[in-house]
């Protein structure tokens, strides 16, 4: 497994990440720890989770973190642990959102759930309008200075909100944000104008999130119809089988397949070849899973493979 530091910051993270959407809401307690386990055993050390994760389990909102908590016990320190806020967490208008006073109480929460003192990397899951930039970041310094939270980031900013949110921290002699998590892919790359340059800019690492775009990237639908998996029946379906996207993961898996590789190879080793991306996050709901993505992982493109692969 290769480790880098994420941004400019000394935090380490595994190339490799395990995203816990799937826990709790998925995969009950054993087959979530066979899961777990095998991260463990093959390296994996960057695990990330969100406060809604687990919202269509019977316990609802925080039961991947409950989860997570329970399965982490007597190996926390093994781990570099991420969560997010900011998403709804119940009905009420104080209960979601980046303002002072919600970031003090589902940090809280976070922490009782994760069964833990302390949160390596605690990320604003999506910016907040009603809030202003530096009530978040005064709440957040907070918390790092407490010893709570190592390390701030956010996810789903636009370039201008990374650059305010740089400026500001900087201005007030704030925790900086580390790290931008961000929808990005073979076929998602609508981060490469802007948002990548202000990450540049700003020395933050890039985590991606779908970068097997809901199992689409790993080849096993086909135009045909043929290939059966939960994105079948995902809400996003039609946004991702168009026919060009399945044009599009053709031409990348010629691309692959002159090389020696997979798709599922490509779709890591594009990303890793990056070197702005700190770790890709990647859910799994099984052993063979997680084999699958830290396999994938170890292709690197050569700069003149990846100078080809945007016109693919």
């Amino acid at each position: 497994m290769e480790y880098r530091r994420l941004g400019d910051s000394s935090l380490l993270v595994s190339a490799v990440g395990l995203g816990t959407n799937n826990f709790a809401g998925r995969l009950a307690d054993d087959a979530a720890r066979a899961v777990l386990d095998e991260a463990f055993e093959l390296g994996v050390t960057f695990l990330d989770t969100a406060d809604v994760y687990g919202r269509g389990s019977a316990d609802g909102p925080g039961a991947s973190e409950n989860q997570l908590g329970r399965l982490l016990a007597g190996r926390r320190q093994h781990f570099v642990l991420a969560t997010k806020f900011g998403y709804p967490m119940g009905e009420s208008v104080f209960e979601r959102g980046a303002s002072r006073g919600w970031i003090v109480s589902a940090a809280e929460a976070s922490l009782r759930r994760l069964r833990t003192d302390y949160i390596d990397l605690y990320q604003v899951h999506a910016p907040d309008p009603a809030t202003r930039i530096e009530e978040t970041l005064r709440a957040l310094d907070d918390l790092v200075r407490s010893g709570k939270v190592r390390f701030i980031g956010h996810s789903n900013f636009a370039a201008w909100q990374i650059a305010d949110a740089d400026w500001t921290a900087r201005a007030n002699h704030l925790s900086r944000p580390i790290s931008a998590q961000m929808h990005y892919n073979l076929l998602a790359r609508g981060i490469q104008a802007e948002v990548l340059p202000a990450c540049l800019k700003f020395g933050l690492g890039v985590i991606p999130y779908f970068p097997l775009e809901s199992g689409f990237l790993t080849g096993k639908y086909r135009s045909t119809g043929e290939g059966k998996g939960r994105l079948s029946e995902s809400a996003r379906a039609t946004e991702i089988m168009t026919a060009a996207n399945f044009d599009r993961i053709d031409r990348l898996e010629v691309f692959a397949v002159q090389r020696g590789h997979k798709l599922l190879d490509l779709a890591f080793g594009w990303l890793l070849s990056q070197p702005i991306v700190g770790s890709v996050i990647a859910s799994a709901s099984s052993p063979d899973q997680v084999r699958a993505n830290v396999a994938a992982a170890e292709w690197r493109l050569t700069g003149a493979e990846m100078d080809e692969v945007p016109g693919l």
